[in-house]
């Protein structure tokens, strides 16, 4: 074919689809359903083939899901289909301390009954999440899927987007969505600078199976190399999500199992039992990279490939349901004015509506992760006080529980349980 970069290549034609998405992973289909549900039709591109995403073997990975999200989940039809393999996150117990020596005497602990919408969130795997989004697309008349092949160019224009897949294919409509991931290829094309950097660390990432039952309560252990998050699964397993310095992170997934899970047991500690592997094992390289900006000519980006942050919080998929949120209700309310759905004052709206709610959310993270990650004494020591006020004071304890929700700030329709 043509050189991909070559404008030449794109034909002028009626729009397919009113939106088109790049990327089929989690936030790009929520907001496919969300988008059809308002009467527009949507276009899916993943690159990697339905077989292989459907894939329901478990792996290891899951997500923390914040009350707000898990009623996004509802409204847009998923929530049903995977609420049997949600496990409730009823508690959030915070600690500090070093491997092997057990917590500081000052903790942090939410309990989801000071506040009184229920569970403060719910840990799903990502096959059962995947699954339900790729059955609930196919299901639906307005959604087109396209998979097993990558978008190689696009070009915008003051009437349509156009992007020309590696197969030959050329796909346009009135809006192009960038949902492709911290190193977005939608983003690149558009001209979209990133600003970020490395923070020395690794995740591993992972599954266990325990001897005892873990209650709902989710575990987060801040020692020197970075935070270790014990979070429940249903049945006795629990996520893990240990985020060491790279070196040391890079030794330890190149251990065998047995000596994996040996190094991880004097983090883990002892109580909930012996622990086993459950699944396969991931590292992910930790960073922070925030678009420079969210919107460009007839394009909007949504999810990682907006804003990548720490997984300190356990706010990625949150922060990218949140976007999915605000950008379809924007879309849905220009759409009822008779607006270009596509039109800069449009997307305005939408960027203006999440650039401070993710400033806040990368700042807090970076803060948070540098002033818990090392071993200083004097750090040690004041952010051991601050966790024992927080915990003391019933007020900012459920204000934090309320921020772990998902709660907090200008939430969107979906957020709150209602439809757009």
């Amino acid at each position: 074919m043509d050189n991909p970069a070559d404008p030449t290549i794109f034909r002028r034609m009626t729009p397919e689809s009113d939106i088109l998405i790049v990327g089929g992973g989690l936030n790009g289909p929520a907001l496919a359903l969300a988008m059809a549900q308002t009467g527009h039709t949507v276009t899916v591109i993943d690159a990697l083939p339905e077989t292989v995403r459907k894939n329901a073997a478990f792996d290891g990975r899951s997500y923390a899901l914040a009350l707000a999200s898990q009623r996004l989940l509802s409204v847009i039809g998923i929530w049903d289909a995977v609420a049997e393999h949600a496990q409730p996150m009823l508690e959030i117990k915070v600690t500090d301390g070093r491997a092997g020596q057990g917590p500081s005497p000052f903790f942090m602990h939410f309990d989801h009954a000071e506040i009184e919408e229920g569970p403060m969130g719910y840990m799903i795997e990502d096959r059962h999440l995947r699954r339900a989004f790729l059955d609930a697309m196919a299901a639906s008349d307005r959604i087109t899927q396209i998979s097993g092949t990558a978008v190689v160019a696009q070009e915008t224009g003051a009437q349509h987007a156009s992007v020309v897949l590696e197969d030959e294919r050329e796909i346009s409509a009135r809006l192009l969505i960038g949902s492709d991931g911290r190193q977005s290829g939608t983003a690149e094309r558009a001209g979209i600078r990133r600003t970020g950097w490395d923070y020395g660390q690794t995740a591993l990432v992972c599954a266990v199976e325990h001897d005892k039952p873990h209650n709902g309560i989710a575990h987060q252990f801040f020692m020197p190399g970075g935070p270790l998050a014990i979070l429940p699964l249903t049945g006795n397993r629990s996520s893990i999500v240990w985020s060491e310095q790279t070196a040391r992170a890079l030794e330890i997934h190149a251990m065998e199992d047995a000596g994996y899970v040996e190094a991880l047991r004097p983090a883990f500690g002892d109580f909930l039992g012996e622990i086993h592997l459950a699944g396969k094992r991931f590292t992910y390289p930790l960073n922070l990279t925030l678009a420079n900006s969210f919107i460009a000519e007839r394009l909007a980006l949504i999810g990682d490939a907006a804003h990548g942050v720490h997984p300190i919080a356990g706010q990625g998929l949150n922060a990218g349901l949140r976007d999915v949120g605000a950008l379809a209700q924007v879309l849905a309310e220009a759409a009822r004015r008779g607006e270009d759905i596509g039109g800069e004052m449009v997307l305005e709206r939408y960027q203006q509506w999440r650039r401070f709610d993710v400033a806040s959310l990368a700042v807090a993270t970076d803060t948070f992760n540098r002033l818990f990650s090392n071993d200083n004494p004097i750090l040690r020591l004041g952010r051991d006080i601050g966790m024992g006020v927080v915990n003391a004071l019933p007020g900012l304890r459920r204000g934090f529980i309320r921020e772990a929700a998902g709660l907090t700030g200008d939430l969107p329709r979906l957020l709150q349980g209602r439809p757009i």
